[in-house]
């Protein structure tokens, strides 16, 4: 079992649109949109998101994402209707819809639980703080390569990485970013031609950084 994400916007076709983009990088995760009213207007439905929870809810628990206040007291109302076991599976974290969800998606696909999945969408708040560059010596191992596919780590190679990244217990860096955060390799804009230097310096990271440094040269399977 995975745990599940419940995406509640104003608007059906932001919810609707999100799942979308979340399923190309979180094939196996529940996601379920929660947007719009009854009507397919603009606004939240109690329904809506109670029925999302318990699609989302296989057992392992649920996050779910709001965007704006009101739909937030939609979520928590629906939460005060779950009996007490479900309830104490389900979280509601305050980060960006877009970003957070898309953070959130890939901690699941990963298998990370449900606090490991809100961690992984509260970066979305802010810049987390660079890690230090791994002093790469006798007991640290680097790779230097360049990115040849055509749209650079754009969110699904991105996304490719971070799930690699995340099966290796050892740290790793990214031009000096975690190897294991989604929202900080995009953000480091590694477009075709940019080299990245993928590094550790644990003594047992040479394998972590041959495989990510192999996946980036292949072009992530891109024409």
């Amino acid at each position: 079992m995975t745990v599940g994400l419940v995406f509640v916007s104003h608007s059906a076709r932001i919810a609707d649109g999100l799942v979308e983009l979340a399923r190309q990088m979180a094939p196996d995760v529940p996601l379920l949109a929660a947007g719009g009213t009854d009507d397919g207007g603009i606004g939240t439905s109690f329904d809506l998101v109670t029925a999302a929870i318990g699609e989302a809810d296989s057992g392992d628990g649920a996050v779910i994402l709001c965007d704006l206040g009101s739909a937030i007291l939609t979520a928590e109302t629906a939460l005060d209707f779950l009996d007490d076991e479900q309830r104490s599976r389900v979280l509601i974290v305050d980060a960006p819809l877009v970003e957070g969800g898309v953070a959130a998606a890939v901690a699941a696909q990963t298998g990370e639980d449900r606090d490991g999945v809100a961690a992984a969408a509260r970066t979305a708040t802010g810049s987390p703080p660079a890690p230090e560059q791994p002093s790469v010596g006798r007991e640290g191992y680097s790779r230097i390569v360049t990115v040849i596919n055509r749209d650079g780590l754009h969110a699904r190679p991105a996304a490719d990485f971070v799930k690699l990244a995340s099966t290796f217990s050892a740290r790793v860096t990214v031009n000096g970013k975690d190897a294991k955060s989604l929202l900080a390799i995009m953000a480091l804009g590694l477009v075709r031609g940019r080299d990245a230097e993928i590094a550790t310096a644990d003594p047992n990271g040479r394998a972590a950084v041959d495989a990510l440094a192999d996946l980036v040269a292949s072009g992530f399977g891109e024409d």
